[in-house]
C-alpha cells in the first residue's frame, strides 16, 4: 500500500498525520509514504526528522480582500497542482490523504482530478477555507467534532476523531510513569499543569503571577509552562524556592507528562484537546482569540457541553477567577471524577483504527 500525506502550517495539521503514518506503519510494515508539504512550513522540518520521504510545493493562502498577493496565489496554487500530479505519476499512491492547511488545496485537488480515492480529515469543530474548498471534490471527509458535520457534504463525511488520540492512548498502556517524580514532584499529590503554548498566553501568565504565593499553599502542586519568552521574568518572580509550584520553560515530551496529570490549563487547541480526552484529563481552557473564525472556543464549548472541561474566555482571567476554577475542580473529588469520566468519553482513542477503515474502503471500491 501506498499512501500519499500533505499537511502543514502548525502543528495542529502535521501532528494527526504522523500519527496515523505511525499508525499505518505499525499494522502494515509493508506500507510506503510521501509526505508533501511546503518547505518553509513546520512540516519541513518535522516530516524529514521522522524519516519520511518529502517533497515540496510552493503555495501560501489567500487574503480576504482583492489584492496582487491573490493573483500569485492563484499561480503558485497552478504551479503547485503541476508539481503535485508528477510527484503521484512517479509514486503512484492509492490514497492520499489531507490533515489540513493551504498546502493540501494544491495537493490533493490534484490527487482528486487524477481519480486517486481522497480524504480530507478536518481536526477543528469550524473548518477552514482550505477544507471547505476541498469537500466538494474529495471522496470522504473525516471529522474530529460532531459539530464541524453541519459545513461539509452529509454523504461523504465521517466522525473519526483525531488520530493523536490513538497515539497519546497507546503511549498510556505502554510507558512508564516517571516524569513527575524526575522533575522533583510529588508523585502523590495531584498535579495541575498550567500551559499556554510554547510562546506562553500573556493574560494566563499575568494570572499565574499575581498567584503564585495562593498556589504554593494548595493541596495540590502545579507545573506552570511559561513559555520561553516569559520564563526569566517569572523565575525572577517566584525567586529561587516557591513551594509546591515548578516552573519551566517547555516540556519537551508533553505526552509522557501528560500521562501523570490530573488536570489542565491551557488553549484549546485541536491536538491538545485530543490528547486531554484520550487520557481522560479535566481542563480548564482559556481559548484563544487570535485563530481563525474563532475556533478554539467553539472546540472547547463542546467540551464543555459534555461535561469535560470548564472554558473561561481570555478576557475574563484574573487571578481569582483562575484560583476558583482551579480550586473547584482538583479540590472536589467529585467534580474532577466527573469531569475525568466525561474527558474520557469524549475522546476517540481508535481514532487512527477507524481513520484507516475508511481509507481501506476507498481504495477497494475504486478497484
Amino acid at each position: 500500500m501506498k499512501v500519499l500525506v500533505s499537511g502543514g502550517g502548525t502543528g495542529g495539521h502535521i501532528y494527526p498525520a504522523l500519527a496515523l503514518i505511525r499508525h499505518i506503519a505499525s499494522v502494515n510494515p509493508e506500507a510506503e509514504f510521501l509526505y508533501i508539504g511546503t518547505e518553509n512550513g513546520l512540516e519541513g522540518s518535522i516530516a524529514p526528522k521522522s524519516n519520511i520521504p518529502f517533497k515540496t510545493v510552493t503555495i501560501s493562502g489567500f487574503k480576504r480582500k482583492i489584492s496582487l498577493h491573490n493573483v500569485r496565489t492563484v499561480y503558485q496554487f497552478l504551479k503547485a497542482v503541476t508539481d503535485s500530479k508528477k510527484y503521484m505519476k512517479e509514486f503512484r499512491p492509492d490514497v492520499v490523504i489531507g490533515t489540513g492547511g493551504y498546502v493540501c488545496g494544491p495537493v490533493v485537488y490534484a490527487a482528486s482530478k487524477l481519480g486517486i480515492p481522497t480524504i480530507i480529515h478536518e481536526q477543528n469543530s469550524v473548518p477552514g477555507l482550505t477544507n471547505k474548498f476541498l469537500s466538494k471534490y474529495v471522496t470522504k471527509v473525516a471529522i474530529s467534532f460532531e459539530e464541524a458535520a453541519s459545513y461539509f457534504p452529509k454523504e461523504k463525511t465521517i466522525f473519526t476523531g483525531n488520530p493523536r488520540a490513538s497515539e497519546v492512548a497507546a503511549k498510556a498502556k505502554s510507558e512508564s510513569k516517571e516524569a513527575i517524580k524526575q522533575l522533583g514532584l510529588d508523585p502523590t499529590k495531584k498535579t495541575l499543569l498550567v500551559v499556554g503554548g510554547s510562546r506562553g498566553a500573556r493574560p494566563l501568565n499575568e494570572a499565574m503571577l499575581a498567584s503564585l504565593e495562593e498556589f504554593g499553599s494548595k493541596s495540590y502542586q502545579c507545573i506552570y509552562v511559561t513559555g520561553d519568552v516569559h520564563y526569566d521574568s517569572v523565575k525572577q518572580k517566584m525567586g529561587e524556592a516557591t513551594p509546591n509550584i515548578l516552573a519551566v520553560p517547555y516540556i519537551h515530551d508533553m505526552p509522557a507528562l501528560l500521562l501523570e496529570i490530573d488536570a489542565v490549563v491551557a488553549r484549546a487547541g485541536a491536538t491538545t484537546l485530543a490528547e486531554l480526552t484520550a487520557l481522560g484529563i479535566p481542563s480548564i481552557l482559556i481559548p484563544s482569540p487570535y485563530v481563525t473564525n474563532n475556533h478554539q472556543e467553539k472546540n472547547a464549548r463542546a467540551l464543555e457541553k459534555v461535561g469535560a472541561a470548564k472554558v473561561i474566555l481570555e478576557k475574563d482571567v484574573t487571578p481569582s477567577v483562575l484560583l476558583k476554577a482551579c480550586d473547584d475542580l482538583l479540590e472536589n473529588n467529585e467534580a474532577w471524577s466527573l469531569m475525568s469520566r466525561s474527558a474520557y468519553e469524549a475522546g476517540m482513542p481508535e481514532a487512527s483504527a477507524k481513520l484507516v477503515g475508511v481509507m481501506e474502503s476507498i481504495i477497494k471500491v475504486s478497484k
